[in-house]
């Protein structure tokens, strides 16, 4: 089996790389793509050096199995026939393709089957925040129909780049020294700060992180949930935490949803608040699964219940989700 990755030099292309080789993913070889700045570079995987070549319009994927693709929604839209006009299935990890119609949305945990036989070859990966949200709140929609999700996530400064990952370190730095930090990658300082903006604002007021989580919980789950998000950025280096609360049809009790939890594909139950146990990023920066705890019910609202979770968005949330599918297509016999 012959595997790329489109955008190999980028943080969430590095991801790729080493998910790849933990989990020993099954390939006979291995393509890497990149910018013309990247093309050149070379790295390594199971003992050898690969030279990351520059993506153009050209056949070079042909006789390519699965394209994992994460190089931003303008080149995949730019390159979509490129990769897929020869059979390659396209995995892509950018917001081009999420809403179209034509167009899985997958998250394994919850909609696998929808991954089989795409109309276009193209496997769209949901947006990182959705994605935990979603494998944690399936757990919960086994036991009973959700009818409203609100959630305020609070997301790392790596979901925006390896560069918002530097200005954060530098901010810290320069403040120490008395300096005035630098502000490029976010409109505020990060250090000591948290920024309710993440991503542009719409019409509606929300921001287009915000109606993200909104369509694509609805699209995954085939469902009819009504959701609203609040989006804050925080100085934490990676791994986003979210509070969630949700209402369901009848009410849902705290024991329930523990034990829905604690059985439930990809997540990790960490509800222990006597022994101050419960999810944070310190912590599970590099972890793979969703960790769900302070699982209470509403003091309002019979029918609701609140939780917290936590996940690595740059692993579930971007490449480790992108293998998974891929993974859930070649085990059950859909590639071969």
């Amino acid at each position: 089996m012959k595997i790329a990755i489109v955008g190999a030099s980028g943080a969430v292309g590095q991801e790729f790389l080493r998910v790849l080789e933990q989990r020993a993913f099954p390939m006979d070889e291995l393509l890497l793509f990149g910018s013309s700045r990247s093309a050149g570079k070379t790295y390594p995987f199971r003992g050898k050096e690969i030279t990351v070549k520059q993506l153009q319009h050209n056949d070079d994927f042909k006789g390519v199995d699965i394209a994992f693709v994460s190089a931003g929604a303008g080149t995949s839209r730019e390159f979509e026939k490129t990769i897929t006009r020869h059979g390659t299935l396209m995995i892509d990890n950018s917001s081009a393709f999420r809403m179209d119609e034509d167009v899985p949305l997958v998250v394994p945990e919850v909609n696998p089957r929808d991954a089989v036989n795409p109309a276009r070859r193209v496997i769209a990966n949901p947006n990182c925040t959705t994605i935990q949200m979603v494998v944690a709140l399936k757990a919960i929609e086994n036991l009973s129909h959700i009818r409203k999700v609100h959630v305020s996530t609070y997301q790392a400064a790596s979901g925006a780049g390896a560069s918002a990952m530097a200005e954060l370190e530098n901010q810290h730095r320069e403040l120490t020294e008395g300096r005035e930090p630098t502000v490029e990658k976010f409109v505020y300082q990060l250090a000591y700060n948290v920024i309710p903006h993440v991503d542009v604002f719409t019409d509606n007021g929300y921001t287009k992180e915000e109606m993200k989580i909104y369509n694509e919980t609805r699209k995954i789950m085939h469902s009819d949930v009504a959701v609203s998000a609040t989006c804050v950025r925080v100085p934490v280096m990676r791994a986003h935490s979210e509070s969630v609360w949700v209402e369901t049809e009848r009410p849902v009790s705290v024991e329930e949803a523990r034990k829905a939890f604690a059985k439930a594909e990809g997540v990790v139950l960490m509800d222990e608040p006597d022994r101050k146990k419960y999810p944070m990023p310190l912590f599970l920066a590099g972890e793979d699964p969703v960790f769900v705890g302070r699982i209470r019910k509403d003091l309002s609202n019979p029918n609701g219940l609140a939780f917290w979770c936590v996940s690595d968005q740059i692993r579930k949330g971007a490449a480790l989700n992108a293998i998974q599918i891929a993974e859930y297509l070649i085990y059950n016999g859909h590639i071969k």
